[in-house]
Protein backbone atom coordinates (compact mmCIF):
# COMPACT_ATOMS: atom_id res chain seq x y z
CA UNK A 1 0.00 0.00 0.00
CA UNK A 2 1.28 3.44 -0.94
CA UNK A 3 2.25 5.46 1.98
CA UNK A 4 0.73 9.16 2.22
CA UNK A 5 1.15 11.94 4.46
CA UNK A 6 3.49 13.50 6.72
CA UNK A 7 6.26 12.00 9.46
CA UNK A 8 7.84 14.02 12.11
CA UNK A 9 11.36 13.98 11.88
CA UNK A 10 12.63 13.52 15.46
CA UNK A 11 16.30 14.51 16.91
CA UNK A 12 19.32 13.11 15.75
CA UNK A 13 20.73 10.13 18.03
CA UNK A 14 24.09 10.11 16.27
CA UNK A 15 24.25 13.96 16.99
CA UNK A 16 22.75 13.45 20.80
CA UNK A 17 24.56 10.95 22.03
CA UNK A 18 28.24 13.75 21.89
CA UNK A 19 26.21 16.16 23.16
CA UNK A 20 25.33 14.28 26.31
CA UNK A 21 28.62 12.81 26.70
CA UNK A 22 29.94 16.64 26.46
CA UNK A 23 27.70 17.60 29.76
CA UNK A 24 30.21 16.08 31.62
CA UNK A 25 32.99 18.76 30.44
CA UNK A 26 31.28 21.19 32.96
CA UNK A 27 30.00 21.84 36.84
CA UNK A 28 27.35 23.60 35.45
CA UNK A 29 24.09 23.02 34.07
CA UNK A 30 23.41 21.85 30.07
CA UNK A 31 20.13 21.74 28.83
CA UNK A 32 19.62 19.55 25.47
CA UNK A 33 16.35 19.91 23.54
CA UNK A 34 14.84 17.48 20.87
CA UNK A 35 16.91 14.54 22.55
CA UNK A 36 14.85 11.65 21.06
CA UNK A 37 13.64 8.90 22.96
CA UNK A 38 15.82 6.06 21.89
CA UNK A 39 16.97 3.22 23.33
CA UNK A 40 20.48 4.33 23.08
CA UNK A 41 20.56 7.74 24.63
CA UNK A 42 18.58 5.82 27.46
CA UNK A 43 22.02 3.48 28.14
CA UNK A 44 23.79 7.15 27.62
CA UNK A 45 21.81 8.71 30.54
CA UNK A 46 21.98 5.49 32.69
CA UNK A 47 26.17 6.00 32.32
CA UNK A 48 26.05 9.40 33.03
CA UNK A 49 24.00 8.98 36.28
CA UNK A 50 26.51 6.10 36.79
CA UNK A 51 29.39 8.80 36.42
CA UNK A 52 27.91 10.89 38.67
CA UNK A 53 25.78 13.93 36.80
CA UNK A 54 22.20 14.64 37.81
CA UNK A 55 19.90 13.65 35.09
CA UNK A 56 16.28 15.47 34.43
CA UNK A 57 13.87 14.11 31.99
CA UNK A 58 10.98 16.07 30.27
CA UNK A 59 10.05 14.63 27.14
CA UNK A 60 12.32 15.21 24.78
CA UNK A 61 14.36 17.68 27.14
CA UNK A 62 17.41 16.60 28.83
CA UNK A 63 19.14 18.82 32.04
CA UNK A 64 22.37 17.59 32.92
CA UNK A 65 24.34 18.50 35.66
CA UNK A 66 27.42 17.43 36.06
CA UNK A 67 28.60 19.38 39.09
CA UNK A 68 31.21 16.37 40.49
CA UNK A 69 32.43 13.07 38.45
CA UNK A 70 32.18 10.23 41.08
CA UNK A 71 33.05 8.00 38.93
CA UNK A 72 35.32 8.36 35.87
CA UNK A 73 34.26 5.03 33.76
CA UNK A 74 31.90 3.29 31.78
CA UNK A 75 31.60 0.19 33.21
CA UNK A 76 30.51 -3.39 30.32
CA UNK A 77 27.27 -3.77 32.16
CA UNK A 78 26.11 -0.20 31.32
CA UNK A 79 27.42 -0.17 27.79
CA UNK A 80 27.25 -3.54 26.22
CA UNK A 81 24.77 -2.89 23.84
CA UNK A 82 25.76 0.74 22.80
CA UNK A 83 29.05 1.57 20.46
CA UNK A 84 28.84 5.19 21.71
CA UNK A 85 30.30 4.08 24.98
CA UNK A 86 33.76 5.15 23.74
CA UNK A 87 32.44 8.93 23.57
CA UNK A 88 32.92 9.58 27.41
CA UNK A 89 36.46 8.63 26.82
CA UNK A 90 37.65 12.55 25.87
CA UNK A 91 35.75 14.16 28.05
CA UNK A 92 36.82 12.34 31.16
CA UNK A 93 40.03 12.55 30.20
CA UNK A 94 40.12 16.00 29.59
CA UNK A 95 38.24 17.08 32.96
CA UNK A 96 39.11 14.15 35.02
CA UNK A 97 42.54 13.45 33.94
CA UNK A 98 41.63 9.77 34.03
CA UNK A 99 38.72 7.61 32.26
CA UNK A 100 37.80 3.78 32.12
CA UNK A 101 35.88 3.28 29.40
CA UNK A 102 34.65 -0.29 28.58
CA UNK A 103 35.43 -1.60 25.10
CA UNK A 104 32.16 -0.66 23.00
CA UNK A 105 29.47 -3.15 22.07
CA UNK A 106 26.40 -2.72 19.50
CA UNK A 107 25.64 -3.55 16.25
CA UNK A 108 27.17 -6.93 14.52
CA UNK A 109 28.38 -4.95 11.26
CA UNK A 110 32.18 -5.60 11.93
CA UNK A 111 35.52 -3.18 13.42
CA UNK A 112 35.04 0.03 14.36
CA UNK A 113 38.45 0.13 16.01
CA UNK A 114 38.65 2.75 19.30
CA UNK A 115 42.62 2.70 18.21
CA UNK A 116 42.40 6.10 16.51
CA UNK A 117 40.65 7.57 19.78
CA UNK A 118 43.23 5.96 21.37
CA UNK A 119 46.41 7.27 19.52
CA UNK A 120 44.62 10.49 19.39
CA UNK A 121 44.73 10.85 23.30
CA UNK A 122 48.13 9.81 23.44
CA UNK A 123 49.05 12.38 20.71
CA UNK A 124 47.33 14.85 23.47
CA UNK A 125 49.66 13.54 26.89
CA UNK A 126 47.71 11.00 27.90
CA UNK A 127 49.04 7.60 28.94
CA UNK A 128 46.93 4.60 27.54
CA UNK A 129 46.26 1.36 27.72
CA UNK A 130 43.84 -1.81 27.13
CA UNK A 131 43.46 -4.50 29.52
CA UNK A 132 40.68 -6.95 30.64
CA UNK A 133 37.98 -5.59 27.73
CA UNK A 134 38.48 -1.76 29.37
CA UNK A 135 39.92 1.61 27.76
CA UNK A 136 42.71 3.13 30.78
CA UNK A 137 43.68 6.62 30.47
CA UNK A 138 45.66 8.56 32.47
CA UNK A 139 46.52 12.49 32.26
CA UNK A 140 47.22 13.25 35.75
CA UNK A 141 48.54 17.05 34.84
CA UNK A 142 46.33 17.68 32.14
CA UNK A 143 45.77 17.17 28.31
CA UNK A 144 48.36 19.81 25.78
CA UNK A 145 47.19 20.48 22.71
CA UNK A 146 48.80 18.97 19.81
CA UNK A 147 48.27 17.72 16.02
CA UNK A 148 46.44 15.08 15.58
CA UNK A 149 46.23 13.69 12.06
CA UNK A 150 43.46 10.73 11.50
CA UNK A 151 45.18 7.72 9.53
CA UNK A 152 41.60 7.52 8.39
CA UNK A 153 38.45 9.37 8.94
CA UNK A 154 35.88 8.37 12.10
CA UNK A 155 33.46 9.84 13.07
CA UNK A 156 33.55 9.15 17.00
CA UNK A 157 36.98 9.62 17.24
CA UNK A 158 36.87 13.30 15.88
CA UNK A 159 34.26 14.03 18.37
CA UNK A 160 36.06 12.29 21.38
CA UNK A 161 38.99 13.99 20.31
CA UNK A 162 37.51 17.44 20.01
CA UNK A 163 35.98 17.25 23.20
CA UNK A 164 39.09 16.50 24.81
CA UNK A 165 40.75 18.82 23.24
CA UNK A 166 38.47 21.57 24.54
CA UNK A 167 40.24 21.35 28.14
CA UNK A 168 43.45 21.03 26.75
CA UNK A 169 46.34 23.50 26.84
CA UNK A 170 47.06 25.27 23.89
CA UNK A 171 46.28 24.71 20.19
CA UNK A 172 44.98 21.14 18.77
CA UNK A 173 44.80 20.40 15.10
CA UNK A 174 42.69 17.93 14.17
CA UNK A 175 43.73 16.44 10.25
CA UNK A 176 41.61 14.57 8.17
CA UNK A 177 38.45 15.16 10.68
CA UNK A 178 35.07 13.87 10.08
CA UNK A 179 33.28 16.27 8.29
CA UNK A 180 29.27 14.96 9.28
CA UNK A 181 26.61 17.18 10.38
CA UNK A 182 27.03 15.54 13.78
CA UNK A 183 30.49 16.76 14.30
CA UNK A 184 29.40 20.46 13.35
CA UNK A 185 26.26 20.43 15.86
CA UNK A 186 28.78 19.15 18.64
CA UNK A 187 31.01 21.90 17.81
CA UNK A 188 28.21 24.29 18.03
CA UNK A 189 26.95 23.26 22.04
CA UNK A 190 30.98 23.27 23.07
CA UNK A 191 31.29 26.83 21.42
CA UNK A 192 27.82 28.02 23.40
CA UNK A 193 29.33 26.35 26.93
CA UNK A 194 32.44 28.73 26.11
CA UNK A 195 34.82 26.64 23.94
CA UNK A 196 36.82 28.16 20.83
CA UNK A 197 36.74 26.10 17.85
CA UNK A 198 37.10 27.07 14.02
CA UNK A 199 36.46 24.49 11.20
CA UNK A 200 34.09 22.04 12.84
CA UNK A 201 32.43 20.48 9.48
CA UNK A 202 35.71 20.88 7.41
CA UNK A 203 38.52 18.24 7.31
CA UNK A 204 40.62 20.55 9.21
CA UNK A 205 39.34 21.59 12.70
CA UNK A 206 41.54 24.13 15.56
CA UNK A 207 40.61 24.39 19.54
CA UNK A 208 42.24 26.82 21.37
CA UNK A 209 41.90 25.13 25.02
CA UNK A 210 40.38 26.81 27.74
CA UNK A 211 40.47 26.78 31.47
CA UNK A 212 36.99 25.39 32.05
CA UNK A 213 33.42 25.27 30.37
CA UNK A 214 29.82 26.45 31.55
CA UNK A 215 26.31 25.88 31.19
CA UNK A 216 24.43 26.34 27.61
CA UNK A 217 21.41 25.29 26.40
CA UNK A 218 21.18 23.53 22.54
CA UNK A 219 18.54 21.78 20.39
CA UNK A 220 19.99 18.85 18.52
CA UNK A 221 19.69 18.78 15.08
CA UNK A 222 16.96 16.67 12.76
CA UNK A 223 18.26 12.88 12.34
CA UNK A 224 19.16 12.78 8.78
CA UNK A 225 18.97 9.01 9.15
CA UNK A 226 15.69 8.50 10.05
CA UNK A 227 14.65 11.36 7.60
CA UNK A 228 16.41 8.83 5.10
CA UNK A 229 14.42 5.96 5.97
CA UNK A 230 11.29 7.95 5.63
CA UNK A 231 11.97 9.33 2.56
CA UNK A 232 12.83 5.54 0.99
CA UNK A 233 9.61 4.37 2.41
CA UNK A 234 7.39 6.81 0.65
CA UNK A 235 9.80 5.81 -2.22
CA UNK A 236 9.53 1.74 -1.87
CA UNK A 237 5.51 2.20 -1.73
CA UNK A 238 5.42 4.63 -4.62
CA UNK A 239 3.73 6.88 -2.26
CA UNK A 240 3.53 10.52 -1.83
CA UNK A 241 5.29 11.25 1.88
CA UNK A 242 6.74 14.30 3.09
CA UNK A 243 9.14 14.83 6.16
CA UNK A 244 8.95 17.78 8.38
CA UNK A 245 11.48 18.78 10.94
CA UNK A 246 14.44 17.86 9.27
CA UNK A 247 17.59 19.67 7.63
CA UNK A 248 17.46 19.04 2.99
CA UNK A 249 21.15 20.05 2.91
CA UNK A 250 22.24 17.16 5.16
CA UNK A 251 20.67 14.53 2.70
CA UNK A 252 22.19 15.86 -1.24
CA UNK A 253 23.49 12.17 -1.83
CA UNK A 254 20.70 10.67 -1.05
CA UNK A 255 18.46 12.89 -2.56
CA UNK A 256 20.24 12.65 -6.03
CA UNK A 257 20.47 8.98 -5.97
CA UNK A 258 16.02 8.81 -5.39
CA UNK A 259 15.87 11.54 -8.85
CA UNK A 260 18.16 8.83 -10.34
CA UNK A 261 15.64 6.15 -9.21
CA UNK A 262 12.80 7.57 -10.82
CA UNK A 263 11.71 9.44 -7.36
CA UNK A 264 10.07 12.86 -7.80
CA UNK A 265 12.04 14.94 -5.13
CA UNK A 266 10.31 18.35 -3.79
CA UNK A 267 10.94 20.78 -0.62
CA UNK A 268 7.59 22.37 0.32
CA UNK A 269 9.27 24.02 3.27
CA UNK A 270 12.89 24.52 4.29
CA UNK A 271 12.58 22.25 6.73
CA UNK A 272 10.99 19.68 4.66
CA UNK A 273 10.88 16.77 2.13
CA UNK A 274 8.47 15.15 -0.06
CA UNK A 275 9.26 11.99 -1.90
CA UNK A 276 6.46 11.23 -4.69
CA UNK A 277 6.63 7.88 -7.59
CA UNK A 278 4.41 7.50 -9.86
CA UNK A 279 5.90 5.28 -11.84
CA UNK A 280 8.36 1.82 -12.40
CA UNK A 281 11.57 2.99 -9.72
CA UNK A 282 15.19 2.83 -11.89
CA UNK A 283 18.37 1.28 -10.77
CA UNK A 284 20.74 2.90 -9.10
CA UNK A 285 24.96 2.22 -8.07
CA UNK A 286 25.96 3.60 -4.82
CA UNK A 287 29.24 3.98 -3.23
CA UNK A 288 29.02 4.47 0.98
CA UNK A 289 31.68 6.82 1.86
CA UNK A 290 32.26 9.83 4.38
CA UNK A 291 29.92 12.91 4.54
CA UNK A 292 29.18 14.27 2.13
CA UNK A 293 28.95 10.94 0.00
CA UNK A 294 26.16 8.52 0.48
CA UNK A 295 25.58 7.40 4.34
CA UNK A 296 26.60 3.93 5.17
CA UNK A 297 23.48 4.10 7.83
CA UNK A 298 21.16 4.15 4.58
CA UNK A 299 22.86 1.60 2.61
CA UNK A 300 20.79 -1.71 3.96
CA UNK A 301 17.16 0.56 2.72
CA UNK A 302 18.49 1.73 -0.29
CA UNK A 303 19.27 -1.96 -0.82
CA UNK A 304 15.64 -2.74 0.37
CA UNK A 305 14.95 -0.03 -2.12
CA UNK A 306 16.76 -1.52 -5.16
CA UNK A 307 14.92 -4.86 -4.94
CA UNK A 308 12.29 -3.05 -6.48
CA UNK A 309 14.41 -1.04 -9.30
CA UNK A 310 14.53 -1.87 -12.72
CA UNK A 311 17.47 -3.16 -13.69
CA UNK A 312 21.44 -4.36 -11.98
CA UNK A 313 22.30 -1.89 -9.29
CA UNK A 314 25.51 -2.46 -7.36
CA UNK A 315 25.82 -1.42 -3.87
CA UNK A 316 29.32 -1.11 -2.45
CA UNK A 317 30.23 -1.00 0.97
CA UNK A 318 33.63 1.11 1.77
CA UNK A 319 32.86 2.15 5.26
CA UNK A 320 32.36 -1.13 7.11
CA UNK A 321 33.55 -4.76 6.06
CA UNK A 322 30.45 -6.75 7.61
CA UNK A 323 27.35 -4.57 6.51
CA UNK A 324 25.73 -6.67 4.17
CA UNK A 325 23.78 -9.08 7.01
CA UNK A 326 20.50 -7.91 5.73
CA UNK A 327 21.04 -9.00 2.68
CA UNK A 328 20.34 -12.72 3.51
CA UNK A 329 17.37 -11.88 5.35
CA UNK A 330 15.86 -9.62 2.13
CA UNK A 331 16.56 -12.58 0.24
CA UNK A 332 14.33 -14.87 2.19
CA UNK A 333 11.58 -12.29 1.11
CA UNK A 334 12.34 -12.96 -2.50
CA UNK A 335 15.13 -10.53 -3.45
CA UNK A 336 17.54 -11.71 -5.67
CA UNK A 337 20.70 -10.53 -4.33
CA UNK A 338 24.66 -11.81 -4.35
CA UNK A 339 27.34 -10.40 -2.26
CA UNK A 340 31.04 -10.52 -4.09
CA UNK A 341 33.27 -9.16 -1.27
CA UNK A 342 32.13 -5.32 -0.15
CA UNK A 343 29.39 -5.47 -3.02
CA UNK A 344 25.81 -6.69 -3.46
CA UNK A 345 24.66 -6.92 -6.78
CA UNK A 346 20.49 -6.09 -6.60
CA UNK A 347 18.85 -7.55 -9.84
CA UNK A 348 14.92 -6.50 -9.88
CA UNK A 349 12.41 -5.46 -10.04
CA UNK A 350 11.54 -9.09 -7.71
CA UNK A 351 8.49 -9.86 -5.76
CA UNK A 352 8.34 -9.43 -2.27
CA UNK A 353 6.56 -11.72 -0.33
CA UNK A 354 5.97 -11.41 3.39
CA UNK A 355 8.18 -13.88 5.77
CA UNK A 356 9.47 -13.95 9.22
CA UNK A 357 12.92 -12.33 9.67
CA UNK A 358 15.99 -11.31 12.18
CA UNK A 359 17.44 -8.13 12.23
CA UNK A 360 21.24 -8.37 12.80
CA UNK A 361 21.84 -4.57 13.49
CA UNK A 362 19.70 -0.92 13.79
CA UNK A 363 19.91 -0.24 9.97
CA UNK A 364 19.35 -3.86 8.48
CA UNK A 365 16.30 -3.89 10.97
CA UNK A 366 14.96 -0.58 9.35
CA UNK A 367 15.73 -1.97 5.28
CA UNK A 368 13.60 -5.61 6.60
CA UNK A 369 10.20 -2.86 7.53
CA UNK A 370 10.48 -1.07 4.68
CA UNK A 371 10.99 -4.61 2.65
CA UNK A 372 7.54 -5.58 4.74
CA UNK A 373 6.07 -2.40 3.70
CA UNK A 374 6.65 -3.29 0.07
CA UNK A 375 6.15 -7.19 0.03
CA UNK A 376 2.35 -8.74 -0.19
CA UNK A 377 1.34 -10.39 3.14
CA UNK A 378 2.34 -10.32 6.40
CA UNK A 379 6.42 -9.91 7.47
CA UNK A 380 7.47 -10.39 11.46
CA UNK A 381 10.67 -8.88 11.77
CA UNK A 382 12.26 -10.18 15.10
CA UNK A 383 15.01 -8.68 17.65
CA UNK A 384 12.79 -5.25 16.84
CA UNK A 385 15.16 -4.12 20.20
CA UNK A 386 17.75 -3.44 17.11
CA UNK A 387 15.42 -0.67 15.45
CA UNK A 388 14.51 0.73 19.09
CA UNK A 389 18.25 1.60 19.71
CA UNK A 390 17.80 4.43 16.85
CA UNK A 391 14.26 5.05 15.89
CA UNK A 392 11.75 6.87 17.97
CA UNK A 393 8.45 5.45 17.40
CA UNK A 394 8.86 3.84 13.91
CA UNK A 395 5.86 2.15 13.89
CA UNK A 396 3.58 4.74 15.20
CA UNK A 397 5.28 7.05 12.52
CA UNK A 398 5.33 5.15 9.63
CA UNK A 399 1.25 4.23 10.70
CA UNK A 400 0.15 7.63 10.65
CA UNK A 401 1.40 7.77 6.74
CA UNK A 402 -1.05 4.58 6.26
CA UNK A 403 1.04 1.74 6.70
CA UNK A 404 -0.32 -1.34 8.08
CA UNK A 405 2.56 -1.92 11.28
CA UNK A 406 2.30 -2.77 14.89
CA UNK A 407 4.40 -3.75 17.76
CA UNK A 408 3.43 -6.96 18.95
CA UNK A 409 6.58 -7.47 21.68
CA UNK A 410 9.50 -5.20 22.48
Amino acid sequence: MPLTGEIAASGSKNSALPALAACLLTAEPVTLHRVPQVRDIRTMLGLIGHIGADVSIAGDCVRITAAKIEHPEAPYELVKTMRASSLVLGPLAGRCGRARVSLPGGCAIGARPINLHVSGLERLGAKVRQEHGYIEAQAPHGLQGATVQFDRITVTGTEDLLMAAVLARGETVIENAAREPEVADLASLLTSMGAQIEGAGTSTIRVQGVAKLGGAQHTIIADRIETGTFLIAGAITRGDVVVRGCVPEHLRALLAKLEQAGADISEPAPDALRVRVRGQLRNVDITTEEHPGFPTDLQAQFMALMTQAAGISFITETIFENRFMHAQELARMGANIRIEGRQAIVAGPTPLSGAQVIASDLRASASLVLAGLAARGETVVDRVYHIDRGYEKIESKLAGAGACIRRVSE
